[in-house]
């Protein structure tokens, strides 16, 4: 039984057509469709497309047999390692059939209900992080003593967090923290494609699936080539995502699926920014997440109307300067296991971070301009304190000083003039 199978087992080395766990026939057709982009194609560039070298062997024999392709190009001495392929006319034709079905030519695909197995394994207790790991992770941030208390449980717990507070409190920085925290912890297996219901998911997204190590050369590689090991990934949205993201997304040239965004983030962090702001409405986007955060699972629908079950194993972090319970009511909330506030600093905090920042830029913190800054832009004008104007106004200060080609200083007339290009003020 499946659910028996240990990570070591999942990932053994297929010996044939059969530990493959899928159709012959798709593997046939990604190799007369790489044939047929390519031409003449030699065993070592097979293995690399197909990541299944030990299998092939035996399906180039069949195919030969059926006089699909023949060899064009061979040295005795090696045998498969260095004969050359080409199509015949009969395999040219099977190769035209083969793309009338899908253009797709990558690692054979994993069944679903492996991925799944797989998924399961790697969710149990790999993302554990300590109190120091935390604190290190938010180290160069100027935070209330205990806030590490408040993200590490959400990571360990891997199920949801909400972060709200206004504009500018680091929100968006504390979350890119997280996802270097996560991955940080023991790398993932992951698949290149699945497969379910006779159709093709492609799942690796080279902007997301980052390799914990280098690629291995699939000749002399162990295990199942049709899975990498990856850092755990990370996946950023903002006020661009649609509803339709979220869904399998068909490609009618390819003619195979894109996966989501969130089974791209599985196994590691998914954040949605600027919650709120998105094209969808806040509560179809929150409705599109109770099933999964509830039960852990989430299904996608192919376009023949089979619907396909995932696991939906990732931290999914909201992020928003919105007015939480103007987006979502208390049973949305019963279900995000950490609610997080990230408020403006008062100004003993604010002087920390603006001391940190002058630090980093080289700048010698002045004393008189600060005092100047605080009274004349902050107390007189009625402003709060936000933790990332520290930051953009000595970088308008920098770029002041570098066009007046002058040392880099915060002088009172600067800051001035940095604050006035910086903040809006209300047109009467």
């Amino acid at each position: 039984m499946l659910q028996d199978f240990t990570l070591s087992q999942l990932m053994s080395e297929p010996q044939t057509v059969e530990d493959l766990q899928v159709p012959q026939s798709l593997l046939i057709d990604i190799l007369l469709r790489l044939l047929y982009n390519e031409g003449n194609v030699n065993f070592r560039r097979m293995s690399q497309v197909t990541r299944v070298p030990t299998v092939l062997p035996g399906i180039l024999d069949w195919l030969r047999n059926e006089h699909l392709i023949e060899i064009s190009q061979a040295s005795t001495s090696l045998g498969h390692l260095n004969y050359v392929y080409k199509l015949t006319d009969s395999g040219d034709e099977r190769a035209r059939d083969a793309m009338e079905r899908s253009a797709y030519v990558g690692p054979i695909p994993v069944p679903v209900h492996y991925y799944n197995r797989a998924m399961e394994l790697q969710s149990g207790g790999l993302r554990s992080v300590e109190v120091a790991q935390v604190q290190e992770a938010l180290q160069d941030l100027i935070l209330p003593d205990d806030f590490h208390r408040r993200i590490g449980p959400a990571v360990n717990s891997g199920a949801s967090l909400f972060l709200y507070g206004p504009s500018g409190s680091g929100k968006t920085t504390i979350a890119q923290k997280i996802a270097t925290l996560i991955a940080g912890t023991q790398p993932i297996w992951l698949p290149y494609a699945l497969t379910a219901g006779g159709q093709i998911i492609q799942i690796h997204d080279r902007l997301f699936h980052i390799p914990a190590e280098a690629a291995p050369d699939p000749l002399k590689a162990q295990g199942d080539g049709r899975w990498g090991l990856f850092k755990r990934p990370s996946v950023v949205v903002g006020g661009e995502l649609k509803l339709e993201a979220l869904d399998l997304r068909y490609d009618p040239v390819a003619r195979i699926y894109e996966a989501p965004m969130q089974l791209k983030a599985n196994g590691g962090m998914f954040l949605i920014d600027d919650f709120g702001r998105q094209q969808v409405s806040p509560v179809d986007l929150l409705n599109r997440w109770i099933v999964p955060l509830e039960s852990g699972v989430d299904y996608l629908r192919l376009r023949t109307g089979q619907t396909i079950v995932v696991p939906f194993r990732e931290l999914i972090v909201f992020s928003t300067n919105l007015d939480p319970y103007k987006l979502a009511d208390d049973a949305f909330y019963r279900r995000i296991q950490m609610k997080v506030g990230v408020f403006s600093p008062d100004e003993e905090r604010y002087r920390k971070i603006y001391q940190r920042v002058c630090e980093q830029m080289g700048l010698t913190f002045d004393q008189a301009a600060y005092q100047h800054l605080v009274d004349k832009w902050y107390v007189q004008a009625g402003r709060d304190f936000q933790a990332v104007h520290p930051r953009d106004l000595l970088k308008i200060v920098q770029a002041l000083c570098d066009y007046e080609k002058i040392p880099l200083q915060t002088r009172p007339d600067l800051m001035d003039e940095a604050c006035e290009s910086y903040f809006v003020e209300q047109v009467a």
